[in-house]
């Protein structure tokens, strides 16, 4: 902990969100995607959505990161690009990659809930780094736990764009509709993608070794390891073809 009372107390908040979250997802399928259903609310324009949403991690981060006296540190600047990496990419590229039905929206519920998270995501995590971890100078460069977190989150990173680029190419032009896919990490889960992204912001959270970053992970986990269960069940219903021998988010085990 900081000392910082809001600092403090928001990262508690996401530890006791992360329980809720999982605990209410388990049972209740968020409503986007192949779960989309009424009775959620007004909706917002999905590609509009998902850059109001995803955008404040972005910006907030940067924001609260420039405020620290140690921004100008090299182990800080690496987090820094490998935040912003992801959620550049997220915020204001990946909206206008997915292929979208004409007219289709997402209860904005989903999105506000989704955007506050992401601020006060941004904010603990940028604020970490340069304000609350003195650790972070040049000797972290060599440390083991910064090489390898970089390793993972590269490898998350690289499985979740692979993934993403494999769903995005399943529908030719015109084309509706689920189909199964194959190739990459689809030969072992459901949802490689989401296991990419729970390895990119474990990496992150090994190579800052921060309790922020441990939260990102608890709340990731807690939205896309029950998201991941529904969907794998969903294929297996709708497809009587599909692959027995995968699991839902991490091979061999769930």
């Amino acid at each position: 902990m900081t000392g910082n009372p809001v600092f403090d107390t928001l990262l508690l908040g996401v530890f006791a969100a992360a329980l809720i979250t999982i605990l209410v997802l388990l049972f209740v399928n968020a409503p986007y995607g192949r779960h989309q259903k009424g009775g959620w609310g007004p909706g917002i324009p999905v590609r509009i959505g998902w850059v109001l949403m995803e955008s404040p991690a972005s910006i907030l981060f940067l924001i609260f990161y420039l405020t620290g006296d140690n921004r100008a540190a090299l182990p800080c600047l690496i987090l820094l690009f490998m935040w912003q990496l992801h959620y550049v990419h997220r915020a204001f590229i990946y909206p206008f990659q997915i292929k979208v039905k004409e007219g289709a929206k997402t209860p904005l519920l989903v999105f506000v809930m989704g955007s506050t998270y992401c601020a006060i995501n941004g904010y603990l995590n940028g604020s970490y780094i340069t304000h609350y971890a003195p650790y972070l100078n040049n000797d972290w460069l060599t440390d083991p736990r910064f090489i390898l977190g970089i390793a993972l989150f590269a490898y998350g990173y690289y499985l979740n764009k692979q993934s993403d680029s494999i769903l995005r190419n399943l529908r030719k032009e015109g084309e509706t509709g689920y189909k199964v896919p194959h190739g990459g990490g689809f030969r072992w889960v459901t949802m490689p993608n989401y296991l990419g992204e729970i390895l990119t912001w474990s990496g992150f959270a090994l190579a800052s070794w921060s309790l922020a970053g441990v939260s990102f992970v608890v709340f990731t986990m807690a939205n896309l390891v029950p998201r991941a269960l529904a969907n794998h069940k969903w294929y297996r219903e709708t497809f009587t073809d599909y692959p027995s021998a995968r699991k839902a988010i991490f091979p061999k085990l769930l």
